[in-house]
């Protein structure tokens, strides 16, 4: 049980932290994939990711359901996890937020690339999932796995999806990868934005550089990251 306890505790800090570097706000989450059974996932209750502690951990099915609530609420969208964990066999970590600087890139069309090699995670091109064109109206919320589903279509092979005037996911092989690409989605659309209002005319990584960094982006690179930002959550760090 160290190991999942282990978890479970990097659960809770990846919500303080992607809270403190200004990812979620109230609204967002993360979750985990079970190490020891492929399906289950772990994510907290309905709560705002700044204030969650380890009691607001809650196990669920991929479908959806909770395997003991103790009266917990969950989140409505917990469906994009479960969607993603059954569609995606390599993830192992996934991220809903709705950080400000993706939105733009959701409602324009324009599409977002990386334009800084620490940026290369989010990969080559980051697709967008407009729900209307399969839901009609709705209240943009991904509130069943039909709605998963699709939106995990979309996200294909890759890592980074947006969602039209919503927000992103993001999904990773590991807890640490998936925040450290969380956290470089929002600053490479504020990078992005910068450069457009400079010129039409810049650079981004091509697809090779943009593979290339990606492949070589190692558990010390992240790990040097996810202890500076445990630091500034006031969260313990373990390597």
């Amino acid at each position: 049980m160290a190991k999942l306890d282990d978890l479970l505790e990097d659960l809770v800090t990846a919500n303080r932290i992607l809270a403190n570097q200004g990812i979620v706000d109230s609204f967002g989450h993360v979750s985990i994939r079970h190490p020891d059974n492929p399906k289950r996932y772990f994510l907290s209750r309905a709560r705002a990711p700044e204030r969650v502690e380890i009691g607001d951990i809650m196990e669920f099915t991929l479908e959806g359901d909770p395997v003991d609530a103790k009266g917990r609420r969950p989140y409505l969208e917990r469906f994009i996890h479960g969607a993603a964990y059954e569609m995606r066999p390599d993830v192992m970590a996934c991220v809903h937020n709705h950080s400000p600087g993706v939105i733009p890139f959701g409602i324009t069309g324009r599409k977002m690339r990386p334009v800084m090699h620490m940026c290369a995670t989010i990969g080559h091109e980051v697709p967008i999932w407009d729900q209307h064109k399969k839901f009609g109206d709705t209240n943009l919320l991904v509130e069943s796995m039909a709605a998963g589903r699709d939106l995990v279509k979309t996200l294909g092979k890759g890592r980074t999806a947006l969602m039209r005037g919503h927000g992103s996911v993001v999904v990773g092989p590991d807890l640490r990868a998936t925040i450290y690409t969380s956290v470089y989605l929002e600053l490479n659309a504020k990078l992005q934005m910068q450069a457009e209002a400079m010129t039409k005319k810049f650079r981004f990584l091509t697809k090779g550089e943009a593979k290339k960094v990606a492949d070589t982006t190692t558990p010390a690179n992240v790990n040097r990251a996810w202890e500076n930002w445990c630091r500034k959550a006031d969260r313990p760090y373990k390597e």
